[in-house]
């Protein structure tokens, strides 16, 4: 009864806290804004550029003095544009607070479930969803969690009034944990020794027999019975929805990669914490990228302190196409910061800007709606009046998601404004 009204107290006080934000109407007129900085999210960048979207489309970007016939101007003069940052691989929306059980839903019971759909228990009303928006991060991949194959993504925008609304890709591919290779004993504070997992060759071929038999069952038209499994396994051998693989040490990478080429899977890999060790060889095969958590410690005692934050140059100099992640709900609102540190130690802004916005939505099969400032695409973009990857600077003045300007204000400013306006009275 306790644990009850703890988490009603908990919901009653962010309720009256700060109430939840009605998502944008429509764009209702033509826009154009001016004089920014514009930062295409492709590599290249225009001064004192304007960027023009009726309809929620793109429909100039080019330099400010040729940018005519718009109903509505806005001066940014000195700020900068980004196509809006995508974030991969996230539990927004899914879970609101890590520590109460109550507010998460975001594993199913059972090892294999590939049927399970993660999009159908998205919270657009989340009070976290927020304070990610207000960094720059407009549109974000749910992912379940829970089991070897915990089941299917979707790609949401985070500005709707319900589930239907939010989905830009429902259903986009299927999500596969690969065993580790080795555990680790211990914890974060106290780390024991690294021991080899006796079970990985039995567990990773678990998985190999499972995808033989979806296989096997797709390959017949009418099956007399249906295996609910299976039938939304189907689209992963006909290349109509990708498989995202969850793993994370240098052979183990290897292995995967030489499988899902066997199985002529679409697939990407999610976490990679040694991606640097084999650039070379994700390179060669082509492989798509979701770098997960470099703001961390190396994961051998003999690594120099700094190799995960070197991992993202490593990966463009080899010529891999990546983008960055956070992994878990609220963290997402650092994402950007991710990429600002991966600059500092050698990538090039432009492609760091790229890893969060094209090259995300290129490894989530969107690149040709969203990801970049190009004419025809969607106009999904923000204004920030600093460097949007610098903790220091990072103001996002304006948002539009689809040409739709986007509330961005969150509880963490409410609260920031009620106690400023509370001592400042003293």
């Amino acid at each position: 009864m306790k644990n009850i009204i703890l988490i009603i107290g908990i919901f009653l006080f962010q309720t009256s806290l700060f109430a939840q934000q009605t998502p944008a109407k429509n764009q209702s007129e033509s826009i154009v804004v001016k004089g920014v900085t514009a930062h295409l999210g492709n590599g290249k960048v225009i001064k004192d550029a304007a960027i023009g979207f009726d309809n929620g489309k793109i429909t100039y970007v080019g330099p400010a003095s040729g940018a005519t016939g718009f109903s509505k101007t806005i001066d940014a003069s000195g700020k900068h544009a980004y196509p809006g940052f995508i974030a991969p691989n996230t539990q927004i929306g899914l879970s609101e607070i890590d520590a109460v059980r109550a507010t998460r839903d975001n594993w199913e019971v059972g090892d294999l479930t590939p049927n399970v759909r993660s999009i159908i228990a998205y919270n657009t009303d989340s009070r976290v969803t927020p304070t990610i928006r207000s960094n720059g991060i407009l549109l974000a991949q749910i992912v379940p969690r829970g089991g070897t194959i915990p089941g299917v993504s979707s790609l949401v925008e985070l500005d709707a009034w319900n589930w239907e609304d939010a989905a830009y890709v429902t259903d986009d591919g299927i999500h596969v944990h690969w065993p580790n290779r080795f555990q680790r004993t211990g914890w974060w504070g106290d780390p024991g020794p690294t021991k080899k997992n006796d079970k990985y060759k039995k567990n990773t071929d678990k998985i190999k027999q499972y995808f033989k038999e979806a296989k096997a069952y797709a390959a017949g038209s009418a099956p007399s019975e249906k295996n609910l499994k299976f039938e939304v396994m189907r689209d992963l051998f006909n290349g109509k929805r990708k498989t995202f693989i969850h793993v994370d040490d240098a052979v183990a990478i290897q292995e995967v990669v030489l499988w899902a080429e066997e199985q002529k899977l679409d697939f990407v890999l999610i976490g990679v914490e040694d991606a640097a060790l084999v650039a070379d060889f994700l390179a060669e095969h082509k492989v798509k990228v979701v770098l997960t958590n470099v703001q961390r410690l190396p994961d051998r005692q003999d690594e120099d302190i700094d190799q995960p934050f070197l991992a993202p140059k490593a990966l463009a100099e080899a010529g891999v196409t990546f983008c960055f992640s956070m992994g878990g709900g609220w963290e997402q609102r650092n994402l950007m910061f991710q990429a600002g540190q991966a600059v500092a130690y050698g990538l090039d802004y432009e492609k760091a800007i790229q890893a969060l916005t094209l090259n995300t939505a290129e490894v989530l099969g969107v690149g040709d709606r969203v990801g970049s400032l190009e004419k025809g695409k969607d106009a999904t973009l923000i204004i920030s009046s600093g460097d949007a990857l610098d903790m220091r600077t990072n103001h996002i003045e304006l948002a539009f998601i689809r040409g739709k300007e986007i509330d961005l204000d969150n509880k963490q400013k409410a609260l920031y404004r009620k106690f400023k306006g509370k001592y400042d009275g003293e």
